[in-house]
């Protein structure tokens, strides 16, 4: 007979009282935030304790799962490089490491361009019982790349600047940041993101020179309001560097002149509960996705000198039943990711043209999403798709020709034939009425339409 199981330690200890709002709330679980504490310690090895004796039975079955799946994955696997500006960026894993190494080659070279380390991860880890990069954003001018470091798991980073050119990581360490940031166009010039030391919200940015002490940066927003949370980011255009505002019923951005970086932001277009909208800046415009007047978002333009709400106007209508998820924007096109029946389309359309087109996938069931796309000028759009049968698949499609190209493929190790197997998608009537989307896959040698075949 199998030995029983112990019983789970008790995670509850007394109750905290929060008062918020004049109402008291208990939190039995108050005591787990002192995470150092010798009292959480021993609760979480107990924890494990029990984990451990719960599944002693299954030791051997999760050891050949683990190895059955591990077998199924390219070890030493690469990602397709994205072009920016003069370079080609990419990562590769190498055999057995948990951690990639970036890497980046002139644009012009070809498939034997000079290739460089960016950042050695694997290196950079050794010694860390956690670490967690965020890669980070290369200067304008190419030269320097600012990153960001947790070795806590806490979500609390520490910024650096490394020089591409020699390879040495710069004196500008910044700790207590949250990792995100945004170059100014001079490439001295960087702001970042701290948080609440409580709750971890994101609610500053700061403006640091480089070679100057952190002691000396400035305090450039500070979100107030705790239901919001704020970011920093450059548009697309490099134009700008902006302030992003959000809560889940607001949203509202900020902008500066990315080559006055001692300048002041200025309101987009200011808050107001109920109106969401993210922008992209385009030459003399700029693009907002919004749920203005439409529930499902759409997307509208304004001027760039002339940016409050009353100014937009639409490029694509709403209360259709078709969801606006992402948009992006290109020389002389428009794509958008829309939701509609539960399967995500790409919608290509021309600037000041008409309705467009959508891209055929070739699958009846599929998840499809736009993919890095850094640069207006080219008609190349980069878009990921998976389905049942096919495995996460990078392509560029051209938006004037509508050409389709695979890149890469997620290869499947052990045999796998995506032309054996087939899929579908059906809407099947609920008992209520409601038309419910339902994705079938099967082998096409293997199965009988009889009404005999088991189906999970």
């Amino acid at each position: 007979m199998a030995a029983e199981a112990p019983e789970p330690p008790r995670a509850t200890r007394g109750s905290h009282v929060h008062r918020e709002h004049g109402v008291e709330r208990p939190d039995p679980y108050h005591w787990l935030r002192e995470r150092g504490s010798r009292e959480v310690l021993g609760y979480l090895e107990a924890e494990n304790r029990y984990t451990q004796a719960a599944m002693a039975e299954a030791e051997a079955l999760q050891k050949e799962l683990f190895e059955e799946i591990k077998g199924r994955i390219k070890q030493d696997e690469d990602t397709y490089p994205v072009r920016w500006k003069n370079y080609l960026y990419y990562s590769r894993y190498e055999k057995g490491s948990q951690y990639p190494l970036y890497y980046r080659r002139p644009a012009g070279g070809g498939e034997g361009g000079e290739e460089q380390v960016t950042l050695d991860v694997p290196a950079m880890a050794s010694g860390h019982e956690y670490f967690d990069l965020d890669e980070g954003d290369v200067s304008p001018d190419e030269h320097l790349l600012a990153y960001s470091v947790d070795t806590e798991g806490r979500r609390i980073y520490t910024l650096h600047v490394k020089d591409l050119r020699t390879g040495e990581v710069l004196p500008d360490a910044i700790p207590e940041v949250d990792g995100g940031h945004a170059w100014a166009a001079d490439s001295e010039t960087l702001f970042y993101t701290k948080q609440d030391p409580e709750t971890l919200r994101s609610y500053q940015v700061w403006r640091h020179r480089l070679g100057s002490p952190v002691s000396e940066d400035v305090l450039v927003f500070e979100e107030a309001d705790e239901t919001f949370s704020c970011d920093v980011f450059s548009t697309k255009s490099e134009r700008y560097v902006g302030i992003a505002s959000s809560q889940t019923l607001s949203d509202e951005f900020r902008l500066l002149d990315a080559a006055d970086p001692r300048g002041e932001f200025v309101v987009f277009s200011p808050r107001r509960r109920g109106l969401e909208y993210d922008i992209e800046h385009y030459r003399d415009r700029f693009y907002i996705r919004t749920n203005k007047g439409a529930a499902d978002f759409r997307l509208m333009w304004t001027p760039a000198d002339a940016t409050g709400e009353e100014n937009w106007e639409g490029v694509t209508g709403g209360g259709d039943g078709v969801f606006l998820a992402d948009f992006e924007i290109f020389d002389g096109y428009i794509v958008t990711e829309e939701r509609e029946g539960g399967l995500n389309t790409i919608r290509v359309r021309e600037m000041g043209g008409g309705g467009g087109h959508s891209v055929d996938f070739g699958e009846p069931a599929y998840a499809a999403w736009t993919d890095a796309n850094l640069q207006f000028d080219t008609e190349w759009l980069r878009y990921g798709f998976s389905s049942p049968k096919t495995p996460n698949s990078l392509y560029e499609y051209n938006l004037r020709t509508r050409e389709r190209r695979l890149l890469k493929r997620q290869p499947v190790l052990g045999g796998y034939d995506p032309d054996r197997y087939a899929t579908e998608r059906h809407l099947v009537e609920a008992r209520d009425g409601a038309r419910v989307p339902l994705s079938i896959i099967y082998r096409r040698d293997k199965f009988e339409r009889d009404g005999s075949s088991p189906l999970l």
